[in-house]
């Protein structure tokens, strides 16, 4: 089973009214319009669906799907068992993606689909993510520890998250991958100088630095 990179904590789906609530035309995926997106989550990333599945998913798209002509936040399945089907899938899709967190990491639904680490100090692997969350103090190092590394087009090597670069150009991934694990080296101390040495204790179970190609 192969486990996805991580390259950013938080959402990775548009965010969606629960059901119950009011519609947000514009603003918000309905909540069938919100299980498509996990559905069309799951497949971006590798889900493998049968033919008559995917003819399904053409469907939906057909109803839900919003355009350039088409607000967001309005369409919902005519035929309620064909919404609880929808509902079924995102499910499916959902525990899919779930086996394949990166370690430290789970999946979870709550207005969209987010991944949040595991805020665990006795887990086998710790996301540094999590450290810092549960750290609750000011950590200087934190932004530049829990970043993770990877190639531009210019094939130089950065340290950052989805949206920043905070450490380069580096000439490989190696240099930048170091630069990373000074900073966790700096987060340490950080957190032992805060009197959190509970939580510094657990570096040697840290997960790995992300590397992405």
């Amino acid at each position: 089973m192969t486990v996805l990179t991580r390259w950013h904590v938080g959402p990775w789906t548009t965010r969606g009214t629960r059901p119950g609530e009011p519609f947000e035309p514009g603003v918000k995926r309905t909540p069938d319009e919100l299980n498509f997106d996990v559905v069309g989550l799951a497949r971006i990333l590798g889900r493998r669906l049968s033919g008559r599945d995917e003819l399904q998913v053409r469907l939906w798209q057909n109803e839900l799907r919003p355009t350039h002509t088409r607000l967001v936040g309005v369409h919902a399945l005519a035929d309620p068992s064909n919404a609880q089907l929808l509902r079924d899938t995102a499910e499916e899709a959902l525990a899919w993606l779930g086996e394949r967190a990166p370690a430290g990491y789970q999946f979870v639904l709550t207005d969209a689909v987010e991944l949040r680490p595991v805020l665990d100090v006795d887990a086998e692997v710790v996301a540094v993510d999590a450290v810092v969350e549960l750290a609750g103090v000011d950590l200087p190092a934190a932004r530049l520890a829990t970043a993770h590394v990877r190639r531009a087009a210019s094939g130089d090597w950065y340290a950052g998250d989805a949206v920043c670069n905070w450490s380069g150009p580096h000439e490989s991934s190696d240099a930048a991958v170091a630069v990373v694990r000074a900073a966790r080296a700096e987060l340490i101390d950080q957190l032992r100088a805060a009197g959190r040495d509970d939580i510094a204790r657990t570096s040697s179970r840290w997960a790995d630095v992300p590397v992405e190609d």
